[in-house]
């Protein structure tokens, strides 16, 4: 991935490394992911490993995936922008639905 001088300038930070079961812990650890993340990635992880064949991980890698993106999201600056527009849509809604 090439990270461009402007990427540095904007504010937004590189994103994390995330291309092993042990970087998805280690941002875990440090907090990056969504309140519960660290534990329920070792729950889910153990799980996929569990209900997996030695030939078919695919369900471990769905869960790899899954907390790599819920990640990525959490370091997103506009995204808790993004979940306030999304609150205040669903508000609006229901009021115009009550007719206020």
């Amino acid at each position: 991935m090439i990270v461009s001088a402007q990427h540095f300038e904007s504010g937004v930070p590189a994103p994390l490394p995330l291309r092993t079961i042990g970087d998805i812990r280690a941002a875990l650890l440090a907090g990056h992911g969504f309140p519960g993340d660290k534990e329920a990635f070792e729950a889910d992880l153990q799980r996929a490993l569990e209900g997996s064949s030695e030939a078919d991980l695919t369900a471990v890698a769905s869960v790899i995936v899954d907390y790599r993106g819920r990640i990525r999201l959490y370091q997103d600056p506009d995204f808790d922008t993004a979940v306030q527009e999304g609150i205040d849509l669903a508000m609006r809604v229901k009021r115009e639905a009550r007719g206020e």
